[in-house]
């Protein structure tokens, strides 16, 4: 049986399926933690169909930015440096395209199309389960699930302890410092408690080289290398309580308070460059009053019986609120925009129930034996945009959608090492938007299977139908108050299927090389584009929600490690590309690319263990290469080239035998100070009547070199 020891990693013919570096995603969605070592920030575990790394790989970064977390998996990239612009992306799919959870709680709010619609600190997570692409019909979407996890009292407590804490203090020269305090307990054998607080001063940062340039490489006028519209705060809640029922049964109740504040930029994914244009063009000002928040409250029910069959549900109630004070459009010399001054707020709240249970049977038919996955996801978005004007003015819109999906899955392991798992879904999606109020329903099939041909080495296959309905307005920009109407707008439906091999070899007692690569293609039909041309259109911001054509996304995922003792080497590369068939009244964008597509990529990571001094140390490496210039939907219209970067990270984590308490972490990110943006977010040259013929430049500049420290102290 081939077990890949330097990731801990089994493949089992019962609990958790397959699950390797860049191969399959995993089937069994509620297998025992233990079987699986995975990444640890201070107890968090990362698992992802794309990569598995030991414990330590994350634990030596200080994570303040989800960024940080998740760019090293392969497919995975985070948008962005501002912390309202965490947009996850997987295979070039933007967060609209995902199911994404926090704790059970949905977190899919299109609130604002220049920010990201994910919020979350990494210092608070237990764990990130990724699945990369949509490899079965229990998470549904187009382009695969980030589910996290925050932690509780039971992952903390040592052995003999009922009460404990953590204190946490970190600084960065560029820029910024955090602190954190974490309590937790057992207040008797059945109930136990945590509280969280995290709080995170943010300042406005350097970028690489020191010097803030344009499309041409020239510095960018009145700009000394430092970004503004960064400088804020972010403060973070958490309060949990447990109740062990009996010894299978828990209920847990959870409500965190999230809230981002301060005087930011008006278009935090553009960058610099653009706000000077905007602020010299239009006489506004450069930064402006915001604050978003976000209130959650979960009830979740965990349960065992029989042999072996669990069940996980929630019940939860999440609302996020962006509010600007708009009060400086009043300075606009010019009429036209002045009129826009006022005081803007948006309205999220998602509300559901989502079930998901596991049942293992012996065969029914020979010596096979079964694992079956059921459950029920309930998912309602209410959004409400609300803005009063300087003259007293109100604007109001609200829309409605709701989700019920049902769904069951089979994994069928035989005694000769073939694996089939078969599923079905049904979704049902109502629509109550100004483009369109419909219902919508779609019937999904999925089919795998794995065969391990050797104890070595192994092979997966698998296709899932995919299905998304169309989504309501972009929240903040009105709620559809300026949407035009579609009637005829159609659901996306498609095909995604992936061929992934596995292989380890052991050297000796004391080395391992393992390898695997995942080749995939993801078909979109009757693919949504939120700017699309109406037809004979009236000027070019005439634009609505359509159907454009079928997209076709390809690529792969491969990785390679070694390890020896305490040396551990890895090597990920990530290939995607992406292109529209379209529709013939849509034939201008006829080859037309995601417009987050990335280019190739590779990171490679070296860590190593010093045992006799307590200290890890490693060194990470990105390496993107550049995207030529073309189509990119929604993308920069002048100029679209992407431009290849480099970034080198060091990192160093010591806990003292003598002191197991306390942990230190040395960092430094971007080692050789590159300059540079993430290709998905905003890049490029556009056109725009306020830049003249250059053309508007989109750069959502990074942070230079960045040295950073933390000691931590868990009693």
């Amino acid at each position: 049986m081939l077990v890949l020891t330097a990731q801990q990693v089994s493949f089992r013919r019962t609990g958790l399926a397959l699950a390797v570096a860049g191969v399959c995603a995993a089937p069994s969605a509620l297998a025992a933690a233990d079987d699986i070592e995975k990444i640890s920030v201070w107890s968090t575990q990362v698992k992802t169909s794309a990569l598995y790394l030991q414990e330590q790989d994350i634990a030596n970064k200080q994570a303040d930015h989800i960024s940080d977390l998740l760019r090293s998996i392969p497919g995975i990239d985070v948008g962005g440096a501002h912390s309202l612009n965490q947009r996850i992306t997987i295979r070039s799919m933007d967060d609209k395209d995902l199911k994404i959870s926090i704790d059970g709680a949905a977190q899919n709010s299109y609130m604002y199309h220049h920010m990201g619609n994910l919020q979350i600190h990494a210092d608070i997570l237990k764990s990130v389960d990724i699945e990369t692409g949509t490899n079965s019909v229990i998470n549904g979407g187009l382009g695969g699930a980030v589910r996290f996890e925050t932690k509780q009292a039971a992952d903390l407590l040592t052995d003999g302890t009922s009460m404990g804490g953590r204190v946490s203090v970190g600084v960065a020269d560029n820029a910024g410092h955090r602190f954190s305090f974490t309590g937790y307990g057992e207040l008797n054998e059945q109930l136990d408690f945590l509280a969280y607080y995290n709080q995170v001063n943010s300042d406005n940062y350097e970028v690489g080289g020191g010097k803030i340039k344009d499309q041409t490489g020239q510095q960018v006028a009145g700009t000394d290398g430092t970004v503004r519209g960064l400088e804020g705060k972010v403060h973070d809640t958490l309060v949990k309580i447990g109740w062990n029922i009996n010894a299978q049964q828990r209920l847990a109740l959870s409500y965190e308070a999230y809230q981002d504040k301060g005087n930011y930029s008006y278009r935090p994914d553009m960058g610099l460059a653009t706000d000077l244009v905007f602020e010299k063009g239009l006489g506004t000002p450069l930064l402006w009053p915001t604050e978003f928040t976000r209130d959650t409250l979960t009830l979740s029910y965990d349960l065992g019986w029989g042999r072996d069959s669990v069940l996980k549900a929630s019940i939860f109630s999440n609302t996020s609120e962006l509010y600007r004070d708009e009060a400086g459009w009043a300075l606009s010399p010019n009429p036209r925009f002045s009129g826009h001054a006022g005081q803007v707020t948006g309205e999220a709240k998602n509300s559901g129930l989502n079930m998901l249970a596991e049942t293992p049977f012996n065969a029914l038919f020979s010596d096979e034996n079964h694992i079956i996955t059921y459950g029920l996801d309930y998912l309602k978005h209410d959004t409400d945009f609300h803005k009063v004007s300087m003259d007293s003015s109100v604007a109001v819109s609200q829309e409605s959608a709701k989700n019920i999906a049902v769904f069951v899955q089979d994994r069928i392991e035989f005694e000769n090492g073939l694996v089939m798992i078969a599923g079905v879904r049904h979704d049902s999606y109502e629509l109550d938007a100004k483009v369109v109020s419909n219902d919508y329903s779609e019937l999904s099939l999925s089919l795998a299977a794995e065969y391990q041909i050797t104890d070595n080495f192994l092979v997966k296959f698998s296709s899932t139908e995919l299905f998304k309905g169309p989504e309501i307005g972009e929240v903040f920009a009105g709620a559809g108050l300026r949407d035009s109407e579609n009637s005829a707008i159609e659901a996306e439906t498609g095909l995604n299927t992936e061929l992934a091999v596995a292989y380890q070899h052991h050297i000796g007692q004391s080395m391992t090389w393992s390898a695997g690569v995942t080749a995939f293609s993801t078909q979109i039909d009757n693919y949504i584009f939120d700017s699309a041309m109406k037809p004979n259109p009236k000027h070019r911001w005439d634009q609505w929600k359509d159907n454009i054509g079928d997209m076709r996304i390809e690529g792969f995922e491969a990785y390679s490690q070694f390890t020896h003792n305490a040396l551990s080497v890895q090597l990920t590369y990530a290939q995607s590309s992406s292109d529209l068939s379209a529709f013939s009244q849509y034939s201008q964008l006829d080859g037309a690319r995601l417009e987050r597509e990335q280019g190739d990529t590779i990171t490679t990571k070296v860590a190593y263990q010093l045992t006799d001094y307590d200290l890890d140390i490693a060194w990470e490496a990105m390496l993107v290469d550049g995207v030529a210039g073309g189509h990119f939907l929604g993308g920069a219209s002048i100029n679209n080239e992407k431009y290849s970067y480099a970034v080198h990270n060091l990192a160093a984590h010591w806990s003292p035998a003598a002191i197991p308490e306390v942990n230190i972490r040395l960092g430094i990110d971007n080692l050789f100070d590159e300059f540079y943006a993430s290709q998905s977010s905003k890049n490029g040259v556009t056109g725009h009547p306020l830049a003249g013929e250059n053309g508007l430049f989109m750069m959502d500049y990074e942070p230079g070199r960045n040295i950073k420290a933390s000691i931590a102290y868990q009693f």
